[in-house]
């Protein structure tokens, strides 16, 4: 394991960690586990369901997630019918339970149509114990499938958070993406959007795009800030292996040196959202000061747990994140669909993949998971979690404060500006040795 200071030498994007530990780290569980017996020792007051459709019109140049472009008609229809007898299954296995929160990824869930969307949400508040008009519920959606009649079918069933990936509105840098051109679309989307009174619009761009510039990126800023979205997410551009860019041979996955422009990108974007009155959440996320705040339950990451039905879902509980099995390339995505939409009813009630988090990774996920997002690590919390002192647990938090990346005041390790601008150097470093190994003996297909 690096030192802090020799992965800052490498540069502040080294990967990005959403989620502690990544499904590269997941392996066959040597017994699949009875998920009625796994969520009985959980607190299940307050959870948060996550439903994946891994269907998209087109699949963009630098996508790692589990997605299929251009599915077969007839195996969309196939998986929305298995993802409904998962979720009877899942909620039978849950026992009393209520979710606190409730999202529908991807992929892009605004490909299925009207009737699909339709059956989807009555399924899930008819096997879940959720009420989607009462608490924080998202959709995320592409331009050319944010069709009046499916957000009708969105805003209906409670949907009150729709995300679109626009990623830049320069022509030239969407073709680098291997992305359709799309501006057009974007302003009909936002508009239905608008017209429909969905409270929270969060719109994204990418920076770090081959050719693009910081008077690019600006203007592709300014061009999002003209919609007021209540949220706006900067991603770096990634290029991973078995994505379309990585194919290319555009290797720039790998740590960047001392010229990456995306540092460079990055802070005049920053700068540009903040000017407008937006607040850094994260690295990546910013919030405008219209944005609404949570009326719902109380929901916290780093304690309670995740709910995911559908083939690429992750669900998380205290000792163990299962899934189904991971895939980038169309052959291996086409594989696990079809293992997913064949498979028999019995399966659904077992987890067969994931990780097992011992005490140690428990630690560490909550100490990641907190840290890298806004208000920042609470001591205390910790220490009532854990029953441990986070200084005994993790002493090298304190390079943090050394390197001037992080400040503790009153119980709260904070990261500084400069430390929300390397979370991809922090979460990394943070990550235990075994969850390293794991995620690089992965091969990614």
């Amino acid at each position: 394991m690096n030192s802090l200071r020799e992965r800052m030498e490498r540069g502040p994007y080294q990967a990005y960690a959403y989620a502690y530990p990544h499904k590269t780290a997941y392996r066959d569980l040597q017994t699949p586990v009875v998920l009625k017996e796994l969520w009985a020792g959980e607190d299940r007051s307050a959870l948060f369901a996550y439903l994946h459709i891994p269907f998209c019109t087109y699949r963009c140049g630098f996508c790692n997630l589990f997605a299929l472009g251009q599915p077969a008609s007839d195996l969309v229809e196939r998986y929305v019918a298995q993802l409904i007898l998962q979720m009877a299954i899942v909620g039978d296995a849950l026992g009393a339970h209520r979710f606190a929160r409730f999202a529908i990824g991807g992929g892009t869930p605004s490909y299925l149509s009207a009737e699909q969307l339709a059956r989807v949400f009555e399924a899930a508040t008819r096997n879940f114990t959720v009420d989607l008009q009462a608490i924080p519920a998202g959709i995320e959606v592409s331009p050319e499938t944010a069709t009046l009649d499916r957000l009708q079918v969105c805003r209906r069933a409670g949907i009150d958070r729709v995300s679109m990936g626009v990623q830049s509105f320069v022509d030239s840098e969407l073709k680098s993406l291997a992305r359709p051109t799309h501006s057009r679309q974007v302003v009909e989307a936002v508009g239905i959007v608008r017209e429909l009174g969905f409270p929270t619009l969060n719109l994204d761009l990418i920076y770090g795009i081959p050719g693009q510039s910081r008077e690019s990126l600006e203007a592709s800023v300014r061009a999002v800030l003209s919609f007021q979205p209540e949220e706006l997410y900067l991603y770096p551009l990634y290029v991973r292996p078995g994505t379309g860019l990585g194919k290319r041979g555009a290797r720039r996955e790998q740590p960047r040196q001392r010229d990456d422009t995306r540092q460079l990108l990055y802070r005049a974007a920053r700068e540009l959202l903040l000017e407008a009155g937006y607040t850094q959440v994260s690295m990546r996320m910013f919030r405008s000061p219209s944005a609404p705040e949570s009326s719902g339950p109380a929901y916290c990451c780093q304690n309670d747990g995740m709910v995911g039905v559908g083939c690429g879902a992750r669900s998380y509980t205290r000792t163990l994140h299962y899934s189904d099995h991971y895939g980038v390339e169309r052959a291996s995505v086409t594989s696990i669909l079809q293992q997913y939409v064949s498979a028999p009813e019995s399966s659904f009630a077992h987890a067969h993949y994931g990780f097992q988090l011992d005490a140690s990774e428990q630690r560490r996920r909550y100490v990641i998971q907190s840290l890298l997002v806004f208000p920042g690590l609470d001591e205390p919390a910790y220490a009532a979690r854990f029953g441990t002192a986070l200084s005994a647990d993790f002493p090298r938090l304190d390079d943090l404060i050394a390197c001037g990346l992080a400040r503790r005041t009153d119980g709260l390790l904070a990261l500084t500006t400069e430390g929300i601008a390397h979370a991809d150097t922090i979460g990394p470093w943070l990550s235990s040795d075994d969850v390293v190994a794991r995620m690089e003996s992965h091969a990614v297909a």
